[in-house]
């Protein structure tokens, strides 16, 4: 199936974010006892947009900064290093206790050591993100988006960034922009909002038309009712998470691309790495095959990355998923959160199993 996208529009994929740093101990050590980080810009987001802008798509980002903060430059160096566009206002950091960039402290893990995330977020800017600080008829109305890409995790931040959401993704709808949204859930994010969070997730994924999410996604974002099947058999899982698609599609018949990632963790190191895609009719189904990972933070990002990259370029549903499983592999084998693929052709040797030197 194909997804119907204007060609005269600016940019081919613009995502709204929050950015932050991420902190990881060099060579695999637990945080607690490490005295050495590297430091990398991060974002859900815009690790998704990375493939897109590394292959030479143009991509935009909407964001808040720290006014004058050193962390916020970076991350300006950081998104223009990425070839990517960025809008948002400078926000006053208001004194020594007011607002900066959030920090991501990440134990990577090793072997048998699993990875531990530790999230520090107060005070952080991208909780102000305000649809008034953004020409929104400008953004999709004179330059043109041809896919939005929303995150749950920025819809749930805060009151101001699930509005700012919301009216992105109608905004969008009104102007021929697809909307793809990865659901994200968090349970932290939606303690004691509950009811307002699933108001706002369910008529952005009525808005949709590429849908994103996990069973924990679709049960606790939007109410659906599990998979029937179950057990430890791939087969199972895939018919279970066939079985609950066929609720949502009947919920949200505006969606026309469902997808979803498999992982098998062996140790962390060693995962089984797989997916799935309902395309229209379609079902495409990439059973998990081993990969070698250095580490997982990124893999689902860099999956949906290659998933919209697919869309954009016109290519047939087939390659969609393919190209995906990839670029999420890819995304494994790098210290940043953000798979850069030199061109596609790195991308479907990692699919071909090809690991072979290029001279």
């Amino acid at each position: 199936m194909s997804l119907q996208l204007r060609e005269d529009f600016k940019y081919a994929l613009l995502v709204p974010t929050s950015m932050g740093v991420r902190l990881t101990p060099v060579n695999g050590q637990p945080v607690h006892s490490s005295d050495m980080f590297q430091m990398h810009a991060t974002s859900a987001e815009t690790n998704v947009a990375s493939i897109s802008s590394y292959l030479g798509l143009p991509v935009k980002v909407l964001t808040t900064f720290v006014k004058g903060s050193p962390i916020a430059q970076f991350l300006k160096n950081n998104l223009a290093s990425r070839h990517m566009d960025f809008e948002g206002p400078e926000v006053p950091q208001g004194g020594p206790w007011g607002y900066r960039h959030q920090f991501n402290i990440a134990d990577s893990g090793y072997g048998s050591r699993g990875p531990r995330v530790h999230n520090d977020r107060a005070g952080e800017v991208g909780r102000t993100l305000n649809i008034a600080d953004f020409d929104v008829e400008r953004i999709f109305g004179q330059e043109g988006v041809q896919i939005v890409h929303i995150s749950g995790l920025i819809a749930a931040l805060s009151p101001e960034t699930s509005t700012f959401c919301l009216e992105l993704a109608r905004a969008a709808k009104r102007h021929g922009t697809l909307v793809s949204f990865d659901q994200n859930y968090r349970a932290t994010f939606w303690e004691g909002r509950e009811a307002e969070l699933r108001a706002v997730f369910t008529e952005i994924a009525s808005l949709s038309d590429i849908l994103i999410g996990n069973e924990e996604d679709y049960q606790l974002s939007l109410g659906i009712r599990g998979p029937e099947a179950g057990g430890q058999d791939i087969n199972e899982q895939i018919n279970g998470f066939k079985e609950m698609i066929g609720r949502v599609k009947e919920q949200f018949p505006g969606v026309s691309v469902f997808a979803n990632t498999l992982r098998e963790v062996v140790d962390v190191n060693s995962h089984l790495w797989g997916a799935i895609l309902l395309a229209g009719d379609q079902w495409h189904v990439v059973k998990p095959r081993p990969i070698t990972v250095l580490d997982r933070i990124g893999g689902g990002d860099g999956f949906v990355g290659g998933l919209l990259y697919g869309i954009l370029r016109g290519w047939e549903s087939e390659k969609w998923i393919q190209f995906a499983w990839a670029t999420g592999a890819m995304a494994t084998t790098v210290l940043t959160d953000y798979a850069q693929p030199a061109d596609e052709e790195q991308v479907w040797s990692i699919w071909q199993g090809n690991a072979r030197v290029q001279r």
